[in-house]
Order: C-alpha cells, then structure tokens, then sequence
C-alpha cells in the first residue's frame, strides 16, 4: 500500500485505533474504509458484531490482523482504560440516539450519552490520547427563526436557520418535554470535553453528523432489532414501504432536514483522523445543504425510488398524517429546521459532500429492500400479504 500524505503533503503514519460503538452503522462503514484504504489497527469496541462480522472472518482477508474485536459495554468494564491506553486515538461512537427513546427512556438516554462517555474522556485525557468524539446536530436544539412569527420574512434569512458551530446558541424546550433529554446530554459532554482540551490540554475533535444515511442504519424492526420500537425517519419510512404500510407523517410532516451519503461522511471523519493539527480543537458540523426537504417531501421521494428499486406498485394513500403525542408519546417536541454551515470543515478539511438526495436514497433502499426479501426468504420474517 502506498504511503498515504495528509493535506499539507506530510506522510501518515500508521495509527491503532480504539473505535468505540464499532459494530453500528457508523462505526461498519469506518472499520471497512479503514481495512480497505489504510494501513492503521482497529480495536472494536461494542456489545454486538454483526455489522462488522463480514470484516473480522476468515483469517485469510487481505486485513487480518489488523482489526480486533472487542465484546463490551463501556458502562461497567475495567477493559477499557487498557485498551484505550493501546491506541494512538480514541473515537467515541456509542449512543442511545434513536428519537422514540429521548421522552420514553430519558434516563437511560441523559446516562448513556453523558454517564457513560465520561470515563472514555477522563481516560483519553489522563493518558494524553486523542479523543474524536461523536455528538448530533441536535445540541442546537431549536432554530432563533423557528420563533419568529409565521408570517415574519425573516424566517426566510439564512441568519435565522442555519447553524454554525462557533456562533449558534443551543436553544431547548422546557424540562417538560423530555424529548430534549438527548440534545442537553450530549450539548454537556461536548462542553466537558471544550473544558478538559482548556484545561488538560486534551486533543479531541467534535463531529456533529447531520441525519447520515446510507446502507445498515438503524434497524429493520423484527429483522436486525427489536420487533417494537421506532428508529429514526428514514428506517420507520423504509419498514413501511417493506411492508405495504403507508408512511406515518407527524404533524403533517412539515419539519425539514437534510440528509447526508454514509460514505460522503465517512471521508470527512478520515480527514479528521489523519490531519490532527487542522482537526484538533475543532467541532465540524457533517451534513450536506444541498439535500434539504421537509419531511413530506421525503415521503414522497422514498416511496417514488422505493417504486423504482422493488418494481412494486406505490399504495392508493401513500402517506397519513399522525400527532406527534400519538407517535412518541407524551413530551415530544421537535426542531423545524437544521441547515449545517459547511464553513469551517470546508476550511480546515477541504471537505465537501458529493451524493445527491435521490442517489442516497436509491442506495440505501435497494440495501433494506435486499435485506429484507432474504429475510423473508430464511423465514425470519413473514412476508406482508399485498
């Protein structure tokens, strides 16, 4: 493997990696380009491999030797700090982030995502390693446009949405809605990790990912998770369009997001890795503004391309409308708008998002769609009487 050279033309030298929450979707589509682009080690860490599995069997992969897997929770296990020790960098992936369980489970949720990262912080920091952290885009919480009046043409004016990393406030709803129980967690951890590189002098990068898509994210309900629950909107559209099932619009579907391809990310973190005197010090929103839709708008994209990937035919009614109090439950409150300023990673990184809306889509449904025939196929699923 050639030598690989950093943005300032400076050769990279081969790094071991602790990647904790290695066996997601994040974490399946770092360990693949880093086995098949770099030389660097990979300890993964996690309580599941199944992402992964494809990459740690046989011995005979091009790769053997140089990623290891790690069975464990980071809540109670003295492994950590050992492992933690071996690497050159830590990346912190693991998270309750699924929105069902902000209001449902918010003290698992506050436990997982600040509790339970603190010692990965502390250890990073006593052993003078460097932490890459993974946070959300919902630490802004709220846009200052969302409370203009309706009518108000600023709600139009960029300054009012779109979300910059040094300059944004973090705005939440009250401590009813618990919904928030995520973003607040998170938005602390990321100002314990500013205050230990102020003080102890912790290298650590903050990576704030703006709604990733691609193959393998979140789960299949009754396929690859728990046959209750919710994912993220994106998973709940696509369990639909498998199952025959109109798409569930909460209030009426008018928030808007953008959406971002996996691998497109995934190139932005490995800049991050491999450039730490741009990435040091830094919080990066990932995203791509050019994918924006309201969340109707997605609804009827997905079940056009999901037409397309499935020769299926599109329901009669494609789409209904629920409350979101009917969906999440009681507490639920939400953002209208998350537009990322892509100033300072395209300053620091270079690093610009390439795939559009349609082709993320068209990837990661033709994925669920294969997924889940075979699943039918093996008998782990009935299929849906059309």
């Amino acid at each position: 493997m050639a030598t690989r050279m950093d943005l300032d033309g400076k050769p990279i030298k081969p790094m071991t990696i602790c990647m904790i929450g290695a066996g997601g979707f994040i974490g399946s589509h770092l360990c693949e380009k880093l086995m098949a682009e770099t030389p660097h080690k990979v300890l993964a860490l996690d309580v599941y491999n199944d992402k992964i599995r494809h990459l740690l069997e046989p011995d005979s992969l091009p790769w053997a030797g140089r990623i290891q897997f790690h069975r464990l929770n980071i809540k109670h296990d003295s492994r950590l700090e050992g492992l933690i020790k071996m690497a050159d960098l830590t990346i912190n992936l693991a998270a309750i982030c699924t929105p069902a369980d902000y209001n449902t489970r918010p003290l698992d949720t506050i436990y997982s995502n600040f509790i339970d990262a603190l010692p990965v912080v502390k250890y990073c920091s006593e052993n003078n390693k460097r932490l890459i952290h993974f946070s959300t885009c919902e630490v802004y919480g709220k846009t200052v446009g969302s409370f203009l009046p309706k009518d108000s043409p600023l709600r139009q004016d960029p300054a009012y949405y779109v979300l910059k990393e040094d300059t944004s406030p973090c705005i939440f709803g009250s401590i009813e809605k618990q919904r928030w129980s995520y973003a607040c967690a998170k938005q602390l951890i990321e100002r314990l990790i500013y205050a230990e590189g102020a003080e102890n002098g912790l290298e650590f990068t903050i990576v704030r990912p703006f709604n990733w898509i691609g193959p393998r994210m979140d789960f299949i309900p009754g396929i690859d998770g728990p046959s209750e629950g919710v994912p993220r909107v994106l998973a709940c559209f696509s369990n639909n369009l498998l199952r025959h099932e109109p798409l569930k619009l909460v209030d009426g579907g008018q928030s808007q997001r953008t959406f971002v391809y996996i691998k497109d990310a995934i190139e932005a973190v490995l800049l991050m890795m491999e450039n730490p005197d741009r990435a040091n010090g830094q919080i990066f929103n990932v995203g791509n503004p050019n994918n924006e839709v309201t969340v109707r708008q997605l609804a009827e994209m997905m079940t056009e391309v999901y037409t397309k990937v499935s020769g299926e035919p599109a329901l009669q009614v494609p789409t209904i409308d629920v409350s979101s109090k009917e969906f999440y439950g009681e507490g639920y409150d939400d953002s209208d708008k998350r537009i990322p300023d892509m100033t300072i990673i395209n300053r620091q990184l270079g690093w610009n998002p390439k795939t559009s809306l349609w082709d993320l889509l068209e990837s990661t449904l033709t994925y669920q769609h294969r997924t889940y025939a075979e699943a039918v196929k093996k008998s782990m699923v009935k299929p849906v009487a059309s």
